[in-house]
């Protein structure tokens, strides 16, 4: 009897010692569905990431705001879940269109700070604070939007795009590699590439 006892208090012990970190799993499982995932066999691979149509509005937003020299910062989802990095944020759940990307990064506007997380063809969150790259080779010219975008990319699969405030330019991130100054075309197929290929 004291033997069953002691198991007992040991068991629970170690739930209210696992407590966060079990309250954590049961939210990330709500929040992310991964029962649906299961079910459907690797719904992200068979399903595409993005619609070419999510593909487009990206890249057309891109474009638009870095005519007007709009700084935006767009983080794009892959297999590692950001739901930590949408949490610091506004949620907007809302389908990805250009307008909707420009309204977001409008100056002056309330969500015109932080990031976006875009995943499955949605915008999920918006003014999102990301973890800001401490790579010492980044060079000086680069404000904190890139070193966040570069950032979010050290710490997962994600993939950044950025509009420069400055220049107008854009950029996209990857595993913490810039490539920089691509025209239209260059991002539509680093896109198409990455996500519907």
């Amino acid at each position: 009897e004291s033997t069953v006892l002691v198991i007992v208090f040991i068991v629970i012990a170690i739930i209210v010692a696992l407590q966060p970190e079990i309250r954590r799993m049961i939210e990330q499982i709500g929040e992310k569905n991964i029962f649906r995932e299961l079910l459907s066999f690797n719904y992200k691979s068979e399903q595409g990431l993005f619609s070419d149509k999510t593909v487009d509005e990206i890249v057309k937003a891109s474009f638009e705001m870095g005519k007007v020299r709009t700084g935006a910062l767009m983080v794009i989802e892959q297999k590692s879940p950001l739901v930590e990095y949408e949490r610091t944020g506004i949620v907007v759940d809302g389908v990805v269109t250009s307008q909707l990307l420009i309204n977001i990064f409008e100056h002056n506007t309330p969500l015109h700070d932080g990031a976006v997380i875009i995943n499955e063809n949605k915008i999920q969150a918006a003014r999102c604070i990301l973890p800001v790259s401490k790579n010492s080779n980044i060079p000086a010219s680069m404000g904190l939007r890139h070193r966040s975008a570069i950032g979010i990319t050290e710490v997962s699969d994600a993939i950044s795009v950025i509009v420069s405030e400055q220049t107008g330019k854009i950029s996209v991130v990857k595993q913490g590699i810039v490539k920089h100054g691509l025209s239209i075309d260059e991002l539509q197929t680093y896109l198409d590439k990455e996500f519907n290929s």
